[in-house]
């Protein structure tokens, strides 16, 4: 694997990691592992400014999959909304008293950070703003994001209402890939975006300029400065980054760069598993068998610096016995990895074979592991 250069910045760093001075806020993750890479105050509280429209991208994607909201419904446009929103920061334009696809809304919102279009998305499908901001707070609950509060759709300022947490918006980041993969396709990481006639740029720094650069999200505010949630995937590998704090938007656009890039070739990647490896097996209830075997769905591989070892903790994990029938396929268990005390990634496992019904001398027999101590 090739292999990032030795050389460090002055303050020790490895090249190509932001110092404190440029981003007081940095995370990198592997999304695969789950392992940190970097981390830099991931705990404090920030202003993520535009970064906030990933949440309202991924309750967005979260309603069409449950029903609520479908990619063609229109929304319509207020004369309220247009009057403040028509203009106001970054905008795709939308037109007084017109009715707009969430599909155009969701591509105007991550592309070219529309604030009108979030409002327009938001009064759309929940009803009212209010209601919107409730969903996107649920969501944050549900993902685990403790050090993180929503007050707008849009991330406009709101008196402080809004932060996050570099650790948080590692979790929704994964969160909206890992459970939306065809949507994150569609909708970040488009280089441009035209709509009623115009044609704007999208200011991700890492989109279509980085190997494999496919998102995610800027936000900029004289008071929250310049911050970006990004990521990229190499040849199966996924990171996450997370920088904020920065003063000037050619230091971003830059640190960005150079972060994700470090964050691909600054290590070198251990196996721990291949696609398909067996890792166990599980007890079953009500089958012709008492146990199956697991396998492993994708390959897992550590990433290490020269140098260093790191403490990895593996962990099978299944709420058993199993119940009869199984497929062959089914996912039964996750294999739990911690790195370096770190809680990683949680990876599906699935059953090597089929197990089938079993009979009543089965069932005998499940009734002695019962009894077993």
């Amino acid at each position: 694997m090739q292999t990032a250069p030795n050389d460090q910045a002055a303050d020790g760093l490895p090249a190509g990691v932001p110092s404190a001075d440029i981003a007081p806020i940095a995370l990198m993750v592997d999304m695969s592992t789950g392992q940190i890479l970097f981390q830099r105050n991931i705990d404090r509280r920030f202003i993520p400014a535009s970064i906030t429209k990933v949440m309202t991208a991924f309750v967005a994607f979260e309603m069409i999959d449950a029903g609520e909201l479908q990619a063609g419904q229109l929304m319509p446009v207020s004369d309220a909304t247009f009057r403040e929103w028509s203009g106001t920061g970054s905008s795709m334009n939308v037109a007084r008293g017109s009715s707009v696809s969430v599909d155009d809304l969701l591509r105007g919102i991550t592309s070219v950070s529309a604030n009108d279009g979030s409002i327009v998305l938001a009064q759309g499908a929940a009803g009212s703003v209010d209601a919107w901001v409730a969903k996107m707070n649920e969501s944050a609950r549900e993902l685990g994001m403790s050090d993180s509060h929503f007050g707008t759709p849009n991330g406009w300022p709101d008196e402080g209402q809004t932060f996050v947490s570099a650790r948080d918006l590692a979790t929704l980041g994964k969160a909206l890939i890992t459970r939306h993969p065809e949507k994150y396709a569609r909708y970040f990481g488009q280089r441009t975006f035209t709509y009623n006639g115009q044609t704007q740029e999208n200011y991700d720094p890492i989109s279509g300029v980085v190997p494999g650069g496919d998102g995610l999200k800027t936000g900029f505010t004289r008071q929250a400065g310049n911050g970006f949630l990004g990521s990229a995937e190499r040849d199966g590998r996924r990171l996450l980054m997370v920088i904020g704090g920065v003063a000037e938007l050619d230091v971003r656009q830059r640190a960005a760069r150079e972060f994700i890039e470090w964050g691909f070739v600054g290590f070198d990647q251990r196996p721990l598993f291949s696609e398909g490896d067996p890792i166990g097996h599980v007890r079953v209830r009500g089958g012709d068998q008492a146990t199956v075997g697991v396998t492993i769905g994708r390959g897992v591989s550590l990433a290490q610096r020269a140098g260093k070892s790191n403490k990895v903790l593996i962990q099978m994990r299944y709420a058993g016995p199993v119940q009869a029938p199984i497929k062959e396929g089914d996912p039964i268990a996750t294999l739990s990895m911690s790195v370096d005390g770190e809680r990683g990634a949680d990876i599906p496992l699935f059953a090597a074979q089929d197990v089938a019904k079993g009979g009543v001398l089965d069932r005998l027999r499940d009734g002695m592991y019962t009894l077993i101590p």
